[in-house]
């Protein structure tokens, strides 16, 4: 176990903590939402610190990061435990371990031994996802900083629901963040999340506002959240709020864990919800879980600037000026060019 970060106590051994926005007051011997975080005693523990139930070495367009260093690897780790409760998640099995299997699970893995392998396997990133990065935040900035010190960027795939207090101590070491925005219908979030919308979009702005390198996933499920109206409320926040040049990923959905009932996403909803986002003026969409090409173009001319398959890079034709060769037009992004500069 390790001491937690970011609680505080309350009468009668009870401690609230403030890592995620969910600030649950958690009552002596029992766990918060998340399922890993225990009050023994009035003070907080981490219970999945070091403990690793998945660990893998991906291509950083499996994240999905588009414009960070493409073609690079992440050396990508998670622990058990969410703070959501998707009725659709892909990963439930570890995501929901501790709250349906209530011992914590994992192997034994120090920062030390992280970043040691990710050196190993010629990484460019370590990934802090598969599960919920926020409810692992220790183990997460302990190999944060480390990773830093040898050269690593960090990066986090998350729901967006950690608390400003979390992302002012965190932001000086995390490099790239990609936000699942599961819907832009507080009642959507409410219903099938257990969480609220706002505190993700407050999430948004802040980590835009401490520049730190930020793509959108939204994955689109049939009768959930693929109303025209809602994308393009959702389209019109990333674009007025992050910026235009922020990449949109809009995945395809099929049916998992609660919602085995509901069909895949149809491609006529995905390239609708393509086309709203550029109508939008966002100038990166993307279709995710879909096969075939799917390319990053320039936006003010068309030119074809990376050419993928699947999570490989097949052509990069950007320049070390991080310029479109055909019209000079600036590649939004960190690290786009072959040369990763």
């Amino acid at each position: 176990m390790k001491v937690a970060m970011f609680y505080n106590n309350l009468s009668d051994t009870r401690v609230q903590c403030n890592l995620c926005s969910h600030r649950c007051t958690i009552s002596d011997r029992k766990r918060g939402i998340c399922g890993v975080r225990e009050n023994r005693d009035g003070a907080l523990y981490s219970l999945v610190y070091g403990r690793t139930v998945a660990r893998y070495v991906d291509p950083i367009e499996k994240k999905p990061l588009f414009h960070f260093y493409p073609g690079s690897t992440a050396f990508s780790i998670g622990t058990p435990g969410c703070n959501f409760r998707c009725q659709w998640c892909q990963n439930w099995e570890i995501s929901q371990m501790s709250r349906e299997q209530h011992p914590i699970m994992g192997d034994e893995i120090i920062p030390e031994q992280i970043v040691s392998d990710a050196k190993q396997t010629g990484c460019k990133s370590i990934a802090y996802t598969y599960t919920e990065p926020t409810i692992f935040f220790e183990y997460a900035y302990d190999t944060s900083l480390l990773a830093h010190e040898n050269g690593f960027a960090n990066v986090f795939i998350t729901n967006g629901y950690m608390t400003k207090e979390m992302l002012e101590v965190y932001h000086p070491y995390l490099d790239a963040v990609n936000v699942d925005l599961k819907a832009f219908r507080d009642e959507t979030y409410q219903k099938y999340v257990c969480a609220r919308l706002q505190p993700v979009l407050d999430s948004l702005r802040l980590i835009k506002k401490y520049g730190i390198w930020v793509e959108v996933t939204t994955l689109i499920i049939p009768g959930i959240n693929d109303d025209n109206a809602e994308l393009q409320d959702a389209a019109h926040f990333i674009a007025d709020e992050l910026g235009k040049e922020t990449p949109w990923h809009i995945s395809r959905f099929f049916p998992s864990y609660k919602m085995t009932d509901v069909p895949p996403t149809p491609f006529s909803t995905l390239q609708k919800a393509r086309e709203i986002g550029l109508e939008a003026g966002l100038h990166y969409v993307y279709k995710g879980n879909i096969s075939g090409e799917e390319n990053t173009l320039c936006h003010n001319c068309g030119y074809l600037l990376v050419r993928r398959s699947g999570y490989s890079i097949l052509e990069n034709n950007i320049g070390r000026n991080r310029r479109c060769p055909s019209c000079g037009t600036l590649v939004a992004g960190v690290g786009m060019n072959t040369n990763n500069t």
